[in-house]
């Protein structure tokens, strides 16, 4: 019997239930408001300078928010102290958990170029992750986080198609966008090409492909490209992709969330990768 396989049109299914439009837009002005403790906290360790402004939950006493709280003294970030409820007037209807921050609203964008040849100097094997349609921050968070787990070296999301770094997206992935570069290209197609020309195997996850992911020799300089949203990897994408792979289904289910598939993907490139335990 033929094993059932991941379709290539991972479907978007917001954790909360929300559309994009429900969620708060977590907006100030000149500004954007990011907020829960991992979000925060990575901000305070990667870019303290970056915080305009910083509050906390004035009824919050307990040893995590302490621990915050020393962290922003040691890098020189002032923290207000408000009633909660100012903070639920900040961002209505997110779990804030008592920590908030403004940030510029527009932050210069990492260079992919740069991210690689950076790797390159460092005699890093590259794995790079494509997200072509990835417009739910929710799952965008959720990839981000993984790819940070997983040893991903920078994400990479066509400027048409994806969902750019919001509150949210901050929030799900846990600060992880302060140690992973989120690129976002003009052309998804080009940029392929040029990975394929610095030598990378270009991996598109689709429903129709043969062989499984883990049947593909993993270890070598590598960017998986995944699709999402009904179409999945449009056209040009999957054209430039030198191999089409599937995560094989051995349930009753036909599709896996965008996010769950990018985590699967990850861990068959990780376990390559450490090789025989």
């Amino acid at each position: 019997m033929s094993a059932r396989r991941l379709p290539g049109r991972h479907r978007e299914l917001p954790s909360d239930g929300a559309s994009p439009d429900e969620r708060p837009s977590a907006r100030v002005e000149g500004g954007r408001l990011v907020y829960g403790f991992h979000a925060v906290a990575a901000r305070l360790k990667q870019r303290p300078e970056s915080i305009r402004e910083f509050w906390v939950d004035r009824g919050r006493e307990d040893p995590r928010m302490r621990a915050l709280l020393l962290l922003a003294k040691d890098k020189g970030v002032r923290a207000q102290q408000v009633p909660a409820q100012r903070l639920d007037g900040l961002v209505p209807g997110a779990r804030h958990q008592g920590v908030v921050c403004t940030v510029p609203a527009q932050e210069r964008s990492p260079d992919l170029d740069e991210v690689l040849d950076a790797l390159t100097q460092r005699g890093v094997v590259p794995l790079v992750l494509l997200l072509d349609g990835v417009t739910d921050p929710h799952n965008l968070g959720a990839c981000l986080r993984s790819a940070d787990a997983l040893g991903a070296h920078v994400v990479v999301a066509p400027k048409d198609r994806a969902v750019g770094l919001t509150s949210v997206v901050e929030k799900v992935a846990s600060g992880a966008t302060e140690t992973l570069p989120y690129v976002m290209v003009t052309n998804l197609a080009r940029t392929i090409e040029a990975l394929q020309e610095r030598g990378l195997m270009v991996v598109g996850l689709a429903e129709e492909a043969d062989p499984a992911l883990w049947d593909l020799d993993l270890a070598g300089p590598l960017a998986l490209v995944l699709g999402a949203e009904g179409p999945g990897l449009r056209r040009l994408t999957r054209e430039r992709c030198d191999r089409l792979a599937c995560i094989p289904m051995g349930g009753a289910v036909e599709s896996l969330n965008v996010a769950v598939a990018a985590g699967v993907c990850l861990y068959e490139v990780a376990r390559q990768r450490r090789g025989p335990a």
